[in-house]
């Protein structure tokens, strides 16, 4: 089943041309990687599936809805409810404790602020964070805080998980357990994910790569797909949830 969609996706900046025509479809639960150079167009295509920009021509579908034809507080809405987000440096409010970053797109989409922060501690155990709810980020190694991130994306539930650079700015050994994390923990809600890479032992963890060259996808390479670090399918994660 096809969760989201973009078809004949044009996007410029100026006389740059971003996307040329990009088609890509993601079913339920698959986990695709978007590899290509700086300035290919990956992120922008990520940008305009998950609503963020609208293409200046063509068509985003979530679960046969037209997205980028709506308004930007239709959009907003459904940025917070149907798509969670991983960003590159986690982008955690400093100022609040681990479970009300969790709870965030909770209460602003109208959830009480103590049903809020009891769903988002349900994720902490799972994803090996028991005992640092109340830490703040600046109390928090780099791998723990995406963590966090990885709950407060998936706590509303959604349909996509979008994940730009998740591994970035971590070392290797973190940025594979996050990626296992990610990867495990998106599919356990049966939930897509979309990643944006240049590194291809983080698109190893995904279902399948899409590589896109001058904003066009290029046709998929022959051979095997690229296997998860160390060639082994990841371990499974101890849900709790």
């Amino acid at each position: 089943m096809t969760v989201l969609s973009g078809r004949g996706l044009v996007k410029h900046f100026g006389p740059a041309v971003a996307l040329d025509g990009v088609d890509l479809a993601v079913d339920r639960a698959e986990a695709v990687a978007i590899m290509g150079p700086s300035g290919s167009g990956k992120s922008t295509l990520l940008h305009c599936l998950a609503g963020i920009m609208r293409p200046d021509a063509g068509e985003v579908h979530l679960l046969g809805q037209r997205v980028d034809t709506l308004g930007e507080r239709r959009r907003s809405a459904l940025r917070r409810s149907r798509f969670g987000f991983v960003f590159q440096f986690g982008q955690l409010l400093p100022e609040l404790p681990a479970d009300e970053n969790v709870a965030l797109p909770l209460m602003l989409d109208g959830t009480s602020r103590r049903a809020a922060v009891k769903a988002a501690q349900t994720w902490f155990a799972a994803l090996g964070l028991a005992g640092m709810e109340h830490r703040r980020p600046g109390e928090l190694s780099g791998g723990q805080a995406q963590r966090v991130a990885i709950a407060r994306a998936l706590v509303p539930r959604p349909a996509v998980v979008f994940a730009d650079e998740p591994t970035g700015a971590l070392d290797q050994a973190t940025g594979h357990d996050t990626m296992r994390l990610l990867v495990e923990a998106t599919r356990h809600n049966g939930a897509s994910l979309v990643v944006v890479t240049h590194d291809p032992s983080v698109a190893g963890w995904c279902d399948r790569v899409v590589e896109v060259r001058d904003g066009r996808v290029r046709p998929p390479a022959e051979g095997p797909p690229l296997p998860p670090p160390g060639g082994h399918a990841p371990p499974p994660v101890p849900w709790t949830s």
